[in-house]
Order: structure tokens, then sequence, then C-alpha cells
């Protein structure tokens, strides 16, 4: 049985469940946000130590201003509301990406991690502004003024995800193959599972099966 210490999850179709249900793309993001709590309690049952989360992708700005500060209201009240229950709970809140948001927004995050730094019961990583190509050549750039030899060892080190495992699986909701820039160098050797069901729709049954399976399968990691 395969040991789960890290999950990734891509939360995409939040928009189109909620023209599909509710005529109201914002609907869909507000619905999603209550199948992430149904999903981090679910982690916490599972033992997994580590969830990572893609919000808002570096390629996301180019949606309507009106449906990113809409997703950034939900955000600061989320934190708002909940980060005292994480902090509680044990949860560590970490930002990867560019705190490039509204002042009001950006300390917020800040506060988030430095309130929740100390915690070690889940790991969440939230994906916010983020994009990999623009880590990756962050980490090259790096790696050159420190002028270290460029190898497997210091690209890690160097990166937003240091001192984090890399995901053993990732799940993609909202029935797309691809990637999306989230990753690319971490999940060299995740096990992917693209699901069919939409964001707001994908539940915890859906999430067990997918762990189940996962924790069944051969994994060689280039051996035989």
């Amino acid at each position: 049985m395969n040991p789960l210490n890290h999950v990734a999850i891509i939360m995409d179709g939040n928009g189109r469940w909620g023209l599909k249900y509710k005529n109201s793309r914002n609907a869909g993001h507000k619905a999603g946000l209550n199948t992430v709590e149904r999903i981090i309690k679910e982690t916490i049952k599972n033992n997994i130590k580590f969830l990572t989360l893609f919000a808002f992708s570096t390629e996301n700005w180019r949606r309507p201003k009106k449906e990113i500060n809409y997703l950034f209201n939900l955000l600061e009240n989320f934190l708002l509301d909940k980060i005292d229950d994480l902090n509680k709970k044990n949860i560590k809140l970490k930002i990867l990406g560019s705190k490039k948001f509204s002042p009001k927004l950006n300390k917020l995050l800040i506060n988030s991690e430095k309130k929740t730094n100390k915690n070690n019961k889940l790991q969440i990583n939230l994906a916010l502004n983020y994009g990999s190509k623009s880590e990756l050549i962050s980490a090259f750039k790096k790696i050159k003024i420190k002028k270290n030899i460029i190898n497997e060892k210091n690209i890690d080190r160097n990166l937003q995800t240091k001192n984090i495992p890399n995901p053993d699986l990732l799940i993609r909701t909202g029935n797309t193959k691809r990637l999306s820039n989230f990753l690319l160098w971490q999940l060299a050797y995740s096990e992917i599972f693209f699901e069919k069901k939409l964001w707001p729709a994908f539940t915890t049954k859906d999430y067990n099966k997918i762990i189940k399976e996962f924790k069944s399968i051969k994994r060689n990691f280039g051996k035989i």
C-alpha cells in the first residue's frame, strides 16, 4: 500500500458549475469554498500532512475584473472567518506565488501565515498568483546569483516548495486533462487523476475513492 503524504488539487469547474446550476459564475466560486472545507476535513481524517490547492494562476488575471474582485473578496472573507479555526485545528497555511494583491489582502495573507507557522497537523499550500514557469525562472536566477551549480538539488532548494515533499497524488476536477502551469517540476512522478465532476460537486466519497485507488497503484519510479 502506497504511503500518501501530499495531495495537490487543481480545483477546476467552479464557474461552469455556477452557470449551470445558479446562472452565475460567482455562485460557483462560493460553492467551491464549501468543497474546500470538506476536503480539508477529509485530508486530516486520512492523516495526510500536505494539501496544495491551486486557487488562482498567473494566467487567471485574464478573467473579467469583476470576477477577479469577487474571488479575492471571497478569499478575504474566508480567511477572516476561518483562520482562527484553522489555527485551533493545528493547520499551517503557506502561500505559493507572488503576493501582488491589494494591501489589505497581502497583509491578511502574511498575518495568516505568521499565525499558523508553527502548526503541524496539516500544511495547506494555497497557490495564489502562481505559475510554475515563473517559479522555475526565479529558481534559476537565484542559483545564478549564488553562483551555484545547476542541478536537481539546487533547483529544489530554490523553489517556493523547498522543504515540502513533492505531491504523491494530483487530482484535477472539471473534466479537463492538463496541468495548466501547476507544479510542473514537482509533479514529475506524481500519480495523476482527472475527475469529470466540477469542483463544487466533488465529494468526500469521490476523494476517498481516488485515495484508495492511489494506494493500490504499483509505483516503480523508473524501476521494473
